[in-house]
């Protein structure tokens, strides 16, 4: 496979954006100014980069979801179909004296998305948030506080209801451990975070 990027004819991207190696860009998506996109990626039909977004490597953003500025996607991570992750605390689209509001007039905040963390369809993340490495936010969720590591969070707002591993399976508990089905991973909790205990366990 070539090393150079896949880009559609449809597609509009910038020429000042930075589309990595074999990453691909589908029908109709738009890739703004400055975004940074790494290697072997996909960006899906309709979907939106905003200026000066930057991703990691082997990310997969889905059909016409919205990653607003200054958002920020680690290695590895998936944005479902229609997700939203918004950029603005106090949105208006004017000012108190009733003016159109220009980019001066209010201060971007971004949402970060560790490593292998996943965003199901039409879930929406209101920045300024963090969603911690393998985390996994089921479709439809309203994501509006940091999310730790490995958490799996549903509903409006999200809450966390279990733990998942890199597999993206939920964890079983088992005594003081809780452990992967798919890849025999095992991670304790404590303070409400979880750590691993031996990553290189995997199944055959």
């Amino acid at each position: 496979m070539s090393p150079s990027p896949v880009i559609a004819a449809t597609a509009d991207v910038s020429p000042d954006a930075v589309i990595g190696d074999r990453t691909r860009v589908w029908h109709l998506a738009q890739i703004r100014e400055h975004a940074r996109l790494g290697a072997d990626c996909i960006v899906g039909r309709g979907a939106y980069i905003g200026p000066g977004v930057v991703m990691g490597d082997a990310c997969k953003v889905q059909n016409h979801a919205l990653v607003y500025e200054p958002a920020r996607l680690g290695d590895g991570v998936f944005i479902g179909p229609a997700v939203v992750l918004t950029n603005d605390e106090f949105p208006r689209a004017v000012t108190p004296d009733g003016h159109l509001k220009s980019a001066d007039d209010w201060h971007a905040v971004g949402v970060t998305i560790e490593q292998g963390a996943s965003i199901g369809a039409r879930a929406v993340c209101i920045a300024p948030v963090t969603v911690g490495a393998w985390a996994l936010v089921a479709a439809g969720a309203v994501v509006t506080k940091d999310v730790p590591a490995h958490a799996l969070m549903v509903g409006v707002p999200a809450r966390r209801i279990g733990w998942v591993g890199r597999a993206g399976r939920p964890l079983e508990h088992n005594g003081d451990e809780w452990i992967c089905p798919a890849t025999g991973e095992r991670y304790r909790e404590q303070d409400g975070a979880l750590a691993a205990v031996d990553l290189s366990v995997t199944s055959a």
